[in-house]
């Protein structure tokens, strides 16, 4: 069974997932990071009046940027993943940090609307995928129990940074301009470079707790115990074995794993995740000038979205709670189906609202359908691929995911600009999130749950969420003790032991020791206390 290596944002099977302890502080960074990827986007947009003044171009042009940003953030997806199952996570976020910041400090110093493309849209769209991803990989491996609570404290930080991120974007234009607002802004994204760092492997602090008990060990065993006998243990050809493995140049390692497309499981979250993004951002991009063509104030038609954010900061956490539930967790795949079945309901009985009291109510259910969504939706896809294929996975989705985002925005505003309705439009986004709700919930119950009672139980769980990353390392352990009780058979010699190193012996002797004061028959190969017969013993100084 072979282990990757620490610093490839890969989890060892027999490593268990902390659920706690470090995985805190990679939780605070993720949340950070998390804030920074979704929110920074739309909090950028209040700089874009001054924007079209100086740079003389119209609104359609400044928007471009935050596009190019979520683009970038979406389309790069397979990009990271490549890079995290090469380099890891905490380099990839290091670097990435500094791209996101350099991005906007470089902006601040651009000439011309092509130029912030570049550095704001592009370079700081890049240095944000490059953290998000990443964050997300190092948040699975640090929780498996607590991962549906985890997750969804996580998904908080996108609301909790709109709501700061945007105010305090307009105190730095009125103070500073937006040349002094972008160079500021560029400074608060090196924190990404500090979120970054805190994200450790985890099997490295894992090895060094298991180099202190060893020692421990190996410090007991040099001091003379009596009245007990080890049983004899053959090392022999378990050792030649063990060269050999190590002797045996490592496999190249996948860059991006498309092996995971044969997971019907997968399959059908990408499906169902293309359809739901093509209406899950329309009415919230539409929603302030919908408002506005009913008569509502200006300040009104925008304290609506700060609605949706705030019941969206509270709305996270909590059903990351529900989906951790013992009798929830097994069934995430339907929550998340409920999820975006009550997102795409609102949208639908709401799509008939003509004051500001029915905007309000529907501000409300929207928010607590779409924290539902976003606290879902990573848990479900890191139930169905696990921590050792998410990094490939989250990567393609994202890319996939970047088609739908590039064509459900822009279709929804041609389609409000050739019917003049956006009756119509609410209609349309919520029947596609309903499309994808029912799609997802009839696809996981036929074509995996039927499929699982009549084939037998397979080896590694395809299910939505139906098991655990620390199940599937306990079994792992497991095999690798039967593997290693097998290979002890008697040796011919006791030359061949005496060779044995006394780190694997005593290692051996510790799966191997019991109670009884009897020896194994056979000539020299054993490792025994007093009480045995000389002819078929070792001394314990000769190890």
């Amino acid at each position: 069974m072979g282990r990757a290596d620490p610093e490839e944002g890969q989890l060892p099977a027999p490593v268990k997932p902390p659920d706690g302890g470090w995985g805190w502080i990679v939780l605070f960074g993720c949340f950070v990071i998390t804030g920074f990827s979704y929110a920074f986007p739309k909090a950028v947009s209040v700089y874009f009046k001054e924007l079209m003044k100086d740079f003389h171009v119209g609104y359609s042009d400044t928007a471009w940027i935050s596009s190019i940003m979520l683009a970038m953030l979406y389309g790069t997806g397979p990009v990271c993943s490549i890079m995290v199952n090469q380099f890891g996570c905490r380099p990839v976020m290091l670097i990435g940090g500094l791209l996101a910041s350099s991005g906007m400090i470089l902006a601040s110093f651009t000439t011309n609307i092509i130029e912030l493309y570049l550095t704001a849209g592009v370079l700081t769209g890049l240095g944000m995928a490059l953290n998000f991803q990443p964050s997300l990989i190092m948040l699975g491996t640090y929780f498996d129990k607590r991962r549906p609570l985890a997750n969804g404290l996580a998904a908080a930080g996108s609301p909790v940074f709109l709501s700061s991120l945007s105010p305090l974007g307009q105190v730095l234009l009125e103070k500073f301009g937006w040349r002094g607002g972008f160079l500021i802004m560029g400074g608060l994204l090196l924190n990404c470079c500090t979120c970054g760092a805190v994200m450790r492997p985890l099997d490295m602090g894992m090895k060094r707790k298991m180099e202190k008990a060893q020692d421990k060990y190996e410090a007991k065993e040099m001091l003379p115990i009596g009245g007990k006998s080890e049983e004899g243990v053959s090392t022999t050809d378990g050792t030649k074995k063990a060269k050999k493995a190590k002797k045996q140049p490592k496999k190249g390692k996948k860059l991006l794993d498309f092996s995971i497309f044969s997971n019907r499981g997968f399959i059908i979250y990408t499906i169902s995740k293309f359809i739901l993004v093509l209406g899950l951002f329309v009415p919230p991009i539409l929603l302030v000038n919908y408002a506005k063509d009913t008569g509502v104030p200006d300040t009104e038609a925008a304290f609506l979205l700060s609605i949706i954010g705030f019941i969206d900061i509270f709305a996270r956490p909590a059903c990351g709670m529900v989906a951790g539930l013992k009798w929830v967790r097994p069934h995430v795949s339907y929550l998340f189906s409920f999820a975006m079945l009550f997102n795409g309901l609102t949208d639908i009985c709401s799509a008939r609202a003509s004051n500001y009291t029915g905007l309000v109510i529907f501000c409300v259910f929207f928010g607590i359908s779409y924290g539902m969504v976003g606290a879902l939706q990573f848990e479900v896809l890191m139930a169905i691929v696990g921590s050792q294929k998410f990094s490939s996975a989250i990567g393609l989705v994202l890319l996939i995911e970047a088609f739908a985002v590039l064509i459900g925005p822009p279709s929804a505003g041609r389609l409000v600009d050739a019917l003049k309705n956006y009756e119509v439009i609410f209609y349309l986004a919520g029947s596609e999130v309903v499309l994808s709700a029912l799609f997802l919930a009839m696809a996981t119950y036929c074509c995996l749950n039927r499929g699982k009672k009549k084939e037998p139980p397979p080896e590694k769980n395809l299910s939505m969420g139906g098991g655990s990353d620390t199940e599937e390392a306990e079994s792992d352990v497991q095999e690798a003790e039967e593997h290693s009780s097998d290979n002890h058979q008697p040796a011919h010699s006791t030359d061949n032991a005496v060779v044995v190193a006394s780190e694997e012996a005593n290692h051996v002797a510790e799966e191997q020791s019991g109670e009884g004061g009897g020896c194994p028959e056979g000539d020299g190969e054993v490792l025994a206390r007093d009480g045995c017969n000389t002819d078929q013993t070792v001394q314990r100084d000769s190890f």
